[in-house]
């Protein structure tokens, strides 16, 4: 097993910042994949790189107070992936109106826990598994059930990042008023032409991470990159069915459960009564309601004019609240079944963002401008 060690030291000669990096061991690719990963970090930041010595396969427990910090997560066959590390929140924190319970991210299989882990980079494809690394082609061309079964084969705990786990960033994002920028145009943000990252191909995608820190989660060098715009993002665990809005219960679907169209595990998004929640779709606008009496169809509005006509702290936890005002919500509530897609593309300007959700996808449908990412939980023992 290879050993990836990094230290950073604050202040250091004519730098704000140096970075002190080492690899050893057998396994050529962690320590390629770590080069090419610090030089792009180094020469887009004007930090020092230097030969030295910090070990990333285990996972250290955080500092007393830490909140989160990227760690490097080995999967079943050797390979790491950058993982940003998130510890346990109560809803107060990520939404308005939020109560003192835990959020459902950090509740897997009856069990709670302290910290979960998110990609920092939309995945790349490595023979057949996904992997978080930066300056890589995001892995496009594959549907919402098979970005599923990749995750699960990186080993226990890997899983194609959730609805649930979604909407804990977005709400640490809106709570902050901290919001992502990202590729919205063409390879730059829509707002700020200056801000730009590495398009490949000739296309509109960029490679992950390569643009500023602005288009972190946070702001900063190492949050959690490209959630609004880039290629639209696949996540696991929630529906809209003949007009009803569905989800795994909890965080359940970082499990292999049964959420197949006609699977077992789905369960209504109610309100606070624990009554069904209807997307109510009518003459271009868009209302979350719990009434038996409401229309069909679709449309698109930005997140300012949503209605919530029901009080359903469920629908805070899924990130399903006006955030980032901006943004867009997309919903087809005829009937069928449709899967969403998050965060926006490469072309949707003002409309992408880390609250944008489009509910109007088909889990066999692939392109693209379509890709996801994985998260991980570390298995609590019994």
């Amino acid at each position: 097993m290879a050993k990836v060690i990094m230290t950073k030291r604050d202040n250091c000669g004519d730098y704000q910042e140096e970075i002190i990096y080492k690899a050893e061991g057998e396994e050529a690719f962690a320590q390629k994949m770590c080069e090419k990963f610090l030089n792009e970090y180094g020469n887009k930041s004007g930090i020092a790189i230097h030969g030295a010595t910090a070990k990333v396969a285990d996972m250290p427990e955080p500092a007393p107070g830490l909140k989160e910090d990227v760690v490097a997560i080995y999967d079943d066959v050797g390979i790491p992936s950058f993982m940003y590390r998130i510890t346990k929140k109560r809803n107060c924190e990520l939404f308005p109106g939020g109560s003192d319970k835990v959020h459902p991210a950090f509740i897997i299989g009856n069990k709670e826990y302290d910290e979960i882990y998110i990609s920092v980079y939309e995945n790349c494809n490595i023979n057949g598994k996904p992997y978080s690394l930066p300056m890589q082609k995001p892995w496009t061309n594959i549907t919402n059930d098979e970005a599923a079964r990749v995750c699960f084969s990186k080993g226990e705990g890997w899983h194609l990042m959730t609805r649930a786990e979604w909407g804990l960033v977005s709400g640490i994002c809106g709570m902050s008023g901290i919001l992502p920028h990202g590729n919205t145009n063409y390879g730059q943000y829509y707002a700020d032409g200056d801000e730009e990252g590495i398009i490949y191909e000739g296309g509109g995608i960029v490679l992950t991470g390569s643009g500023p820190e602005t288009w972190t989660h946070n702001h900063k060098k190492d949050g959690i990159h490209d959630l609004c715009g880039n290629v639209w993002e696949m996540v696991r665990g929630f529906r809209i069915k003949n007009s009803v809005l569905q989800a795994a219960n909890n965080n359940d679907a970082a499990l292999d459960i049964d959420l197949t169209a006609e699977g077992d595990d789905w369960r209504n998004v109610v309100d606070d009564r624990g009554k069904p929640i209807h997307v109510n779709v009518a003459d271009g606008e868009i209302t979350f309601t719990t009434d038996d009496d409401f229309s069909q169809g679709y449309a698109g509005v930005r997140w300012r004019n949503v209605s919530i006509a029901c009080a359903s702290e469920q629908l805070g936890e899924l990130g399903l609240w006006d955030g980032e005002e901006n943004a867009y919500l997309y919903v087809d509530s005829t009937d069928g079944e449709y899967v969403p897609v998050c965060g926006g593309g490469w072309f949707y300007t003002s409309y992408a963002g880390v609250f944008y959700v489009r509910l109007s996808y088909s889990r066999t449908g692939s392109g693209s401008s379509l890709g996801f990412r994985s998260a991980y939980y570390r298995k609590l023992n019994d």
